[in-house]
This record gives structure tokens, C-alpha cells and sequence, in this order.
């Protein structure tokens, strides 16, 4: 068997590839048991979170003891049909960061622009006096 890049343990995996898996579009009503039930086939399993909230339902984390059970998981689980919904799994990314801008730099741009746009718009009142 060949180990190229997917196949077997001694694989080489992407950076995005983790432990820690995101399901989107669950069902509202699928139970811790059927999630281990559903995700424990492909290795072991340290954590399961089910969304309760407006915002979080219908989502879960699945935390796998081991990265290439995770990656099992996600390749066989990906678009699978659980009660009539179409799972989406993905590799839940920790480096993840909103980016804020920097409001002083911002403040700044939007001056500069501003002022730029004032001195343009001088000049074209000019052209057709």
C-alpha cells in the first residue's frame, strides 16, 4: 500500500488538518447519543459539543483522540444524510482571527482619502469655470 499524501497512519497531513472537527446543518434534534454513536466509528472520541443556543444549533464540535481518526472521520461524514439534513464537516481552524482593524491607521486612510478627494474635487470646479 502506498503512504502518498491521505493513505494510511505514517501520512503527511496538511497544517488545516486537526483533531478537533466543526459539523454544521445537524439536525435540531439528534442526541449526544447519536452523535457518538455517528462519529465514534472512526476512532476514538475525547468530546462532543451540541450547539443549545439560537445561534449554535444545528452545529457541534467532535474532538477526536487522534488526528488521522479525525481526518477519517471528516472524508467518510462529509455530506453524509443524517435525518433528511446533509452533514458539512469541517477541521475546526484554532489560528483562526478576526481581523480588527487598527482604528487610529484607519482614521487616518480615511482622512487622507477624504483630503484627497476635496483637492480633486477643486480642481474639476476649476476646469469648467
Amino acid at each position: 500500500m502506498s503512504l502518498a499524501y491521505g493513505k494510511g497512519r505514517n501520512a503527511v497531513l496538511p497544517p488545516s488538518v486537526n483533531r478537533i472537527l466543526l459539523v454544521k446543518n445537524l439536525p435540531f434534534k439528534i442526541t449526544s447519543e447519536e452523535m457518538y454513536d455517528l462519529f465514534g466509528k472512526y476512532g476514538g472520541i475525547r468530546q462532543i459539543r451540541i450547539g443549545t443556543e439560537q445561534k449554535t444549533r444545528g452545529t457541534a464540535y467532535v474532538v477526536y483522540e487522534d488526528i488521522y481518526d479525525a481526518k477519517e472521520a471528516c472524508d467518510h461524514l462529509q455530506g453524509f444524510n443524517v435525518m433528511g439534513r446533509y452533514l458539512v464537516v469541517l477541521y475546526f481552524q484554532t489560528n483562526y482571527k478576526s481581523k480588527r482593524p487598527d482604528l487610529p491607521k484607519e482614521e487616518e486612510r480615511v482622512e487622507q482619502l477624504r483630503r484627497q478627494f476635496q483637492s480633486m474635487g477643486n480642481d474639476e470646479e476649476n476646469e469648467f469655470d
